[in-house]
Parts: C-alpha cells; structure tokens; sequence
C-alpha cells in the first residue's frame, strides 16, 4: 500500500499529466525494450519527465515521511539497478536518475534538479561516447558519471537555462509539400447559406418606414466525416512569469500537450515562451510524431520565473508568422497569461494596448483579413483589458479562465474552431434594388462595415468562418410610401468567399427580399416582429449594455453600471423572443445577471467582473465562442446555446474525457494533508 501510496503521489507531483488522446488517423508507436523514454516514449504519461514546479515540493515525502528511495529513478519513477543495462547518473546534489531520463530533461537547457531544484554547475552530456552507455553498470561514483563543465553561457534565461542565439530572421519553418487541389460535387458546391428576414412580412402601401430592420443570416456548411481540411499555422505564446509557478504552469503544459496531440500532421505549430524576454523554443515544424516529440519536449522543459514582458512575447509570435517561407492556408496566434506586461505597459495612465501589437497585425481597409490573436487571460491578476484590445485590433476573440484548472477545455474548444475553418475571405454585399430604398446603417459588431455615400449599397468584411458557424447582421433602411402595387422589392444581396480546397472565389446570391403592400394591415399584424429579428435585437441592445456599463464601472460608478445592467434585463423581458421563452433570450437574461453580480463590489469588479464583462462582449461582438467564469462546466450558457460549433464541441468534449484533470485538485489537496502514521 505504501508502494503504491508513494508512486501515486510523485505522479502527481512530477508529472501531473495523463495520456493524451492521439489523432483518429494514427495507430500508438511500438515500444521496444531498448528504447526507455525515447522521444518516442515522452509520449507515455509516466515516462514524460515534467520538470515540477515549486507547488509539488511537498510530494516528495512518502506516506510515512520519508524521502523516496534513492534507488528509484525520480522521473521515470522505476528502480535503478546496477548491472541493468542503463547508465546512471548521480548529480552534485546527490540526487540520482537514469542517465537517458535526465539527458532528456536537460536537451533544452534544464539546468536544475527536478527533485530539489538545485541549480547544477555541471550537467550530464547529452550525446556520451558509444562505449560509457552499456559497457557495465556505472556505479554512484562521480568519478565515472559522464559530466561536462559548463561553457561560458551564451545567454541565460528563466531559472538557469543556458540558451542558443537565436536566428535573426524566423524564415526556417518547416517547407510544405504542395497541397492537392480538390474538386467538389456539384451539390458539395454552396459552401454558405444565406437567408433574409423582414422585420415584418407587410407594411400598409400609403405607409413609409425610415427604421424598417431587416436580418441577414449567413451559416458555413458542417464538415462531413472523411472530408479534407484546410491545415493550419499555429503560434503559442505562453507565460512563464514567476507568476506562472506552480499549479498553473503544470496545467499549461498538460494543456499544451493535448493541442500538441490533436494537430494533424499537416498542420504546423511554434511556441513562444516569455518572461522577463521571449524566447521561441522552435520554428514552425510540422506535427508529425517527430515534430510532436520535439514539441513536447520544448514545452516540458519550461520553468517560471521573471517578469511579464507581453510586448516581446507578441512581437516574436508575429515575426514567426511574418517571416515563415511557406504559408498553411489558416494561420492563427494564441496568447495565454496569468499578468500583466511590466514592461511596456508599466506605469502608464492611459495605456494605448493597440502600441503591443505590431501595425502589421491591426485590422484595416486595406489589410481586411489579418492573422487573428486569441488571448486567454487566467487567475484574478491578468490584464483583461490589455488581453481584449489585443484580441480585438487583431480580430480574435478574449476568453477569461477563472480557474486554471479548465485550461485545457479552453483551448480546445478555440484549436476545435481553427481546425475546422470552411471558408475565408467572406464578405457579404448588399444593393437596394429600387432607387427609393436607402440603406441607412449595419450593424455588424466588431466586424468592419461601410454603408455607400448614397444609401444605395453596403458591405460587410467577415473573414474565416468555422463549419456550421452562424453570423446575422442588421441592417436599417426606409421603405417609401406607395400609390400602387401588391408588393415592393427592397434589397438583394450576395456573399463572395474563397473555398479553400478548390481555391476558388465563389459567389452565392439572394434571392430579392420583398414586402407585401396591402391598403391595410391587422392591428395583430402589424405589430407582430419576427422572432429571428427581435432576437438579434437584443444582442445587439445587450452588447451596448455591456460597453456602457463597464465604461461607468471604470468611472468609479458601479451603481450606475449596474443600473444599467438591470434596465435592460428589464427591456429584454418585454421583447418578443424573450415572452416566447426563446432559448438564446433565456441564455442571454442569465449572463446579464451574473454581470450584475460581479460589479457588487470594487474588489469583485477588479478580480474577475471586469474579465467576465470583456470576454461576453468578445463573444457576443465577433459571434463567435468564448470561455468565461466558472460555471459548472467551465464554459457560461450564452456560447454554449449559440456560438459553439459540433467541431468545437467534439474537440471540448475530447478534453473532458481525459477527467483525470477534473480530480487534479482535490487530488493535490488530499494528498498534501498529513496522513496519520
């Protein structure tokens, strides 16, 4: 019981991980008996050496006390027997391994002991001559344990890690085969839906109308089992602060993991790892088993420690990007931090947080589609406004993780979106088919739009659009009086995008939108709204809640913002959608709520009010699913009724079915407490 008491805990405390589901196309690798913790074998949760971080120092006791044996090897967690066949290796803190385990640990740059976290002067080579690996058994002896002086460091960086330069341009990318051109059916050829409703379906012929809504509801067609897809460029650009200790690190690693192994092996990821500097661990390299060893290493050997420099971390993520040879068709940032930039951002009163992103990465007319940077802000520390105006000038979207422990559900629910994208390059138009309709405004959310000098015509700049993903759009026009005619024709419209498989721009049109012009209209009638219209109303009104209450509560005003809050709980009850118990109304009223909740105080509005606020108007303004707070399942009710996508869901639900992260707490606080002798 003791044995099993003991490996339980360094479990938890060195490793911290459970296995990691591979991709449904791939069958495990072979292990033979000679190859122990290869890279192929880092795979396996027990033999993937998790360099621990301070949290875990308590788990080194056994269940009486005692420190472990050191006649196990602390990373692979087996004996070390002398005349076994494996080289071992005892460190000047006289903590012993086998010597593959720690060669592994120290291939990029670990300099510490990962039982006692002693910083080591010397380290074990990591390519020994041939004849010292299984010549004999090697004794505890220094004298016979293959060491190397350290050189004079290159450069040191996070907690004794002697580091390589870096190259001055990031154009080393892993190249890309040439990508197959596909052909689609005849009925596979619509890759969008569009559809259009009226406010109402008729308005009395002697009747004009100058705020007359009408929806535009667009919808990307869902992935159908065995179909291609478009690969994807990704760049993580992760903290490692001193902040970052602990819990936090260990779960962004084992998050990492997981997106490590549901790339495909067409799709190509780097990592960026900043602290006090940023460093990139390794170029844009394919996830094929070797790339996904080599990446799981990198990200293994990450120890927290420094400040928070988020400007440099960005910058370096970028220049990945901008620099790389060969380009997947989707590309894509992701930031994750627990803090805020010290660096850039210290002591500024008025912070313009757009001056962390590079101009090449701010949306504008003339550059509509720019690589977007989804942030993930975590804890009670981070900067969520800092996180939400990069996601926002780049054209991502901000996700608030209350508790690091869903960190890995949040990334997979946005790799499950970009691995997933339909189409790009969408953009929507709109002309008014008689020259007495006039287009007067869009509302588009974050979502660049520009209405024509005459009224005439209007556009919309969307972008990627996931599969199965939703976006509506309204729009205001005036309907002019009429002497005669049944009905009038107001608008047709098209969107044109680009298939990524066929490479093709492809336009599908509307058909006209009309309105019916009887001499009367039933009283019943006429004050009828369409369900479709009144709710995207409402979220609309709801997202100009959120912008209005949270610049009071930045005013010192929370009574007023909450206020404000409440006003259009009220508003929204009376609707149309929300008297019919329409769900996403329903889902809506309830977010509103715990918005209200968290502007009870200061204190709660500065810990987690003002993140969870950012992260709903992110959602809500590009459509699209974000994660916030701390509801039962992670994840808040409006996204999970509306923006989610299946891809999305498949991929969160691979997630949680790795439950072991949904024990890891209460694990950790049991196994801490003091067991009786």
């Amino acid at each position: 019981m003791g044995s099993k008491w003991r490996k339980m805990k360094l479990a938890l405390g060195l490793n911290l991980c459970t296995y990691l589901p591979r991709t449904l196309d791939e069958s495990p690798p072979a292990l033979n008996s000679t190859e122990r913790l290869s890279d192929v074998a880092l795979l396996s949760p027990l033999n993937w050496p998790m360099t621990p971080t301070p949290s875990s120092h308590g788990l080194k006791l056994s269940r009486n006390g005692s420190r472990k044996s050191s006649k196990t090897c602390s990373i692979c967690l087996t004996k070390m027997k002398e005349g076994g066949g494996h080289a071992l290796f005892t460190a000047e803190c006289s903590h012993s391994f086998h010597f593959h385990c720690i060669a592994s640990n120290v291939k990029h740059g670990n300099q510490v002991c990962p039982v006692c976290r002693a910083k080591w002067k010397e380290i074990p080579m990591q390519h020994p001559p041939p004849r010292y690996l299984f010549a004999r058994p090697y004794s505890n002896d220094a004298a016979v344990n293959l060491l190397h002086r350290l050189p004079a460091p290159r450069r040191v960086t996070n907690q004794g890690r002697a580091l390589p330069p870096e190259p001055s341009m990031f154009n080393d990318d892993e190249p890309l085969e040439q990508q197959l051109v596909f052909s689609r059916k005849s009925s596979e050829n619509n890759l969008m839906e569009l559809k259009i409703y009226p406010e109402v379906s008729s308005v009395p012929r002697a009747e004009s109308r100058e705020e007359f809504d009408v929806l535009v509801h667009l919808r990307a067609a869902g992935m159908v089992n065995g179909n291609a897809r478009a690969p994807l460029d990704l760049v993580t650009v992760l903290d490692i602060s001193g902040s970052m200790a602990g819990t936090k690190l260990a779960l962004l690693k084992k998050a990492m993991g997981f997106v490590i192994q549901n790339l495909g092996s067409n799709d190509r990821l780097s990592v960026i790892a900043f602290s006090s500097t940023a460093r990139r661990l390794f170029p844009l390299t394919k996830m094929s088993d070797a790339g996904r060893n080599l990446a799981l290493q990198a990200v293994n050997s990450l120890v927290a420690n420094g400040g928070t420099n988020i400007a440099e971390g960005l910058r370096k993520g970028v220049k990945v990007m901008e620099e790389r040879r060969d380009e997947n068709p989707v590309a894509s940032v992701i930031l994750l931090s627990d803090g805020r930039d010290t660096y850039t951002m210290n002591n500024q009163p008025d912070p313009n947080y757009k001056l962390l992103l590079p101009l090449s990465m701010h949306g504008s007319e003339s550059k509509r589609f720019q690589i977007p940077v989804h942030s993930f802000g975590f804890g009670s520390d981070h900067d969520a406004s800092l996180m939400h105006s990069v996601s926002e000038t780049s054209g991502g979207t901000f996700s608030f993780i209350e508790s690091e422990s869903v960190i890995q559900d949040a990334l997979a629910q946005c790799v499950g979106g970009l691995l997933s994208v339909a189409v790009q390059e969408l953009r929507l138009e709109i002309d008014s088919f008689s020259s007495d309709v006039r287009l007067s405004s869009i509302k588009a959310g974050s979502y660049p739009s520009l209405v024509g000098g005459d009224g005439r015509s209007g556009r919309v700049e969307i972008g990627d659009l996931y599969a199965d993903e939703e976006r509506d759009f309204l729009m205001s026009i005036n309907i002019p009086a009429q002497r005669s005619g049944e009905e009038t024709e107001l608008l047709k419209m098209r969107c044109v995008y680009k298939d990524l498989l066929t490479k093709e721009v492809v336009t599908l049109q509307s058909h006209v939108l009309k309105i019916q012009r009887p001499d009367t209209v039933g009283q019943e009638e006429a004050v009828v709204v369409s369900i479709e219209v009144d709710r995207q109303r409402n979220r609309f009104l709801a997202a100009e809640a959120m912008v209005k209450a949270r610049a009071l509560a930045e005013g010192e005003d929370l009574a007023a913002a909450v206020n404000v809050i409440q006003e259009f709980r009220q508003v929204l009850a009376e609707t149309v959608s929300a008297k019919s118990n329409d769900g996403f109304c329903v889902a809506l009223d309830r977010e509103m709520k715990e918005m209200q909740e968290r502007m009870a105080s200061r204190h709660v509005y500065e810990v987690s009010g003002r993140a969870y606020i950012l992260s709903g108007l992110s959602s809500h303004s590009w459509q699209r699913a974000t994660s916030r707070g701390e509801s039962g399942d992670g994840f808040s009710f409006v996204q999970a009724y509306n923006y989610q996508t299946p891809s999305m869901v498949e991929m969160l639900h691979r997630s949680q079915a790795t439950s072991y992260h949904r024990l890891i707490q209460p694990l950790l606080s049991y196994v801490s407490q003091p067991k009786p002798r």
